[in-house]
């Protein structure tokens, strides 16, 4: 099997992986797994859409990810991982598609408006 290259994407951070068979080794930007990512629940993030497939110890992933905060690149490279699963196996997209694991998440922080209050991203709502 050759090396698959995918992009995933959430708010403003991009994760792009290279899945090749392995062992089950993840890299994120040259950093174990559990050194970029401290937290349990980020870490699960990763992992799901390999857990989901029975794939943990069967590819190893190596990732670059850039922009946004700590979730955002977690969910970014959980999104790339998803659509390499789909790659590998057709039937995998059953799985990972209802969980909406293929689904980019449009949304993102709102722009500050001038003339507003610090943090206010909106002004005062008036029905008339």
């Amino acid at each position: 099997m050759a090396t698959i290259h995918k992009i995933g994407r959430r708010k403003t951070a991009v994760a792009r992986i290279y899945l090749t068979e392995g062992t089950g080794k993840i890299t994120v930007n040259k950093k174990e797994l559990e050194v970029y990512f401290p937290t349990a629940t980020l870490q699960y993030k990763v992992r799901q859409p390999l857990s989901m497939t029975n794939n943990v110890e069967g590819f190893d992933v190596k990732v670059n990810v850039y922009g946004g905060g700590i979730t955002g690149q977690a969910e970014a490279v959980r999104m790339a991982i998803a659509r390499a699963m789909c790659e590998v196996d057709a039937e995998n997209r059953g799985i990972l598609k209802p969980e909406g694991l293929l689904t980019r998440d449009p949304r993102m922080v709102e722009r500050k408006k001038f003339g507003q209050k610090k943090a206010r991203k909106r002004f005062q709502f008036s029905k008339r």
